[in-house]
This record gives C-alpha cells, structure tokens and sequence, in this order.
C-alpha cells in the first residue's frame, strides 16, 4: 500500500509540473503582433517610441499635459497595439504601453503607479484596456480614483468587485464590437458602470480587430475590415480624451 501512495504521489507531482510547465509556455507564447505593429514602433518627426521599460510614445510637435495609459489584452503581444497608441499621440497625448508579467494584466494591475511616477510633466492621466487589460484598467481606477480622470474600455467589463456604477462625474468610455465572442458579457456589464458611460458599438466589428494581431480563438468572424474597425476606435477613444482634457483644462500645448 505505501509503494502504491508513493507512486501516487509522485503521479500527481508529475502533472502538477505538467499543468505548470504548460502554463507558462502558454503564457510566454502570445499571440503576436502583425508587422504593422512592427512598424508603428518606429520613431520619425511626428512621434518618439521608447520600447523600455515600456511602450511609449511621446508627440514631437506638442507638449502634452494628458496621458494615456492602455493596459493591452491577455496573452496578446503587447506591441500588438502599437498602431492605435501611435495615432492618438499623434493628436498630442503621451501614450504608454506597459507589458505584463506572463502577458496578463491580472499580475499587475497597478502597473499604471509606475508610469505615472515616471511622467511628472503629465497633469491629467486617463486610463484604459483592451480585454483583460481594460477590466484591470477599471480595478486601478477604482482603488487609484484620484489618480485618474477618465477610463476607457476596448471590448472589456469590469468584475463584479470592481464595479463603479455609483460613480458621478466620472467619465467613462466602452467600445465593443456586434461580432465580439464575449459581446453579452460587455453588454450585461451596463449594470456595473456609470449610468453616464458613453457606449460605442462598432456593427459587424470583432474582439481581436481592436489590436493588430491574428484570429483569436473564441472570437465572432468580423465583418468589417481591421482598418474600418480600427477608424471607428481612434475616432471615438481621441473624441472621448479631447473631451476630458478640456474639461480640466489641459488641452494639447503647442
């Protein structure tokens, strides 16, 4: 009997190793960003990329005084979202974007103290997240609320425990696509959120077309191409940050 408990042990030690083994070469693979990430990583007169220790892009031919923090989605590469980050600084904002440890937000959701530690020049500070990035985005500004002025959700939702529905003078922005796989859940998250938030919803837009990576598994088929998506998202997300600059009064300084 004590030889059969000892294999049985040693049986179950082996695929706890198995089950963790997994996990991190799961964790550690993401999915990866398209070469057009690739591209907008790169520095020219308009925009400086800085790749360490986070992504960030710092407007050329401006002084910002709003900064954007965007918590990418889990298991994605984060340069996935290298695109929409270099467009809205291009309207004058700093945008940051900060990788995870295992590629999932939910090991550091207050990685957004780090970055606003850095920027002392950054006067008011908005946060969002694609994914599990964007319910991470909403779990810092409920526990940080006077550190951020404004959040922006990219096909995410808050947990239950992290709801700010009582919230009042608190803007707040959800995007969402009618062919996300998760597309409920984002809707019966209404109930979690401001009364206020302001709601987009892009038709025939997908869960994986709000970065610039491949098919994700769960995901509803896009009818829409990832540009007109991605249009749509850079138009809303840059109205909502002009809107909450002006209301503190800190508008792009040339």
């Amino acid at each position: 009997m004590r030889t059969w408990g000892k294999r049985l042990l040693l049986l179950l030690i082996a695929g706890l190793l198995i089950a963790v083994a997994g996990f991190f070469y799961w964790a550690l693979n993401p999915l990866p960003a398209m070469p057009e990430a690739e591209a907008a990583l790169q520095s020219d007169t308009n925009v400086h990329v800085e790749t360490t220790p986070w992504f960030t892009f710092i407007p050329q031919t401006s002084q910002p005084r709003l900064g954007f923090i965007l918590y990418p989605g889990g298991h994605v590469d984060p340069r996935a979202y290298a695109p929409p980050a270099r467009r809205l600084a291009e309207e004058g904002w700093l945008v940051v974007i900060p990788p995870m440890p295992l590629n999932l937000a939910f090991f550091a959701p207050n990685k957004a103290e780090e970055i606003i530690a850095a920027h002392p020049e950054i006067e008011v500070w908005v946060i969002g997240g694609h994914s599990l990035g964007g319910a991470m985005a909403v779990r810092f500004a409920r526990t940080h609320p006077q550190q951020v002025a404004g959040l922006v959700l990219w096909a995410s939702y808050p947990a239950e425990s992290d709801a700010i529905a009582d919230w009042t003078d608190f803007p707040v922005l959800s995007i969402y696509g009618t062919e996300d796989g998760g597309r409920e859940g984002i809707e019966a998250s209404a109930q979690l959120l401001p009364p206020e938030t302001e709601w987009v919803v892009i038709e025939g837009g997908n869960h994986a077309q709000f970065g610039w990576y491949g098919p994700q598994p769960g995901d509803g088929v896009a009818r829409i191409s990832r540009e007109e998506q991605q249009a749509i998202i850079l138009e809303a997300t840059a109205r909502f940050l002009h809107a909450v600059a002006a209301q503190h009064g800190v508008e792009t300084a040339p």
